[in-house]
């Protein structure tokens, strides 16, 4: 499932790029958006063990923008740099847009 592989790789990719950061924000910020990663691959396995899919997906959008929030206030605080942003931001649009699809697609069959 492509949406699972390029979540998964979400994890990986916040992993290493949380891995730096400042000992005062490695603890806080960095732990939240790793497990706030984790969480959308949970979801997507509750999703798709689910007949009403629908509250998981939600959910998994929730945690995506939550992510992106994230993301925004680490280059806001300079723990990042734009390009490593860009480069992650990449990825979290490729999976809202899956996201998106998987959605139509159930709305549809309700």
């Amino acid at each position: 499932m492509p949406l699972y592989k390029d979540s998964y790789k979400l994890v990986q990719t916040i992993i290493e790029l949380t891995s730096n950061f400042k000992r005062e924000y490695k603890y806080t910020l960095a732990q939240d958006m790793v497990r706030t990663s984790k969480q959308l691959v949970l979801c997507l396995f509750r999703a798709n063990s689910a007949l009403d899919k629908r509250e998981d997906l939600r959910a998994f959008g929730d945690y995506l923008e939550l992510l992106k929030l994230d993301l925004r206030l680490c280059v806001d605080m300079r723990l990042i740099s734009p390009t490593q942003h860009s480069k992650v931001w990449e990825q979290l649009e490729k999976i809202g847009r899956q996201l998106t699809g998987w959605r139509k697609a159930q709305d549809k069959k309700q």
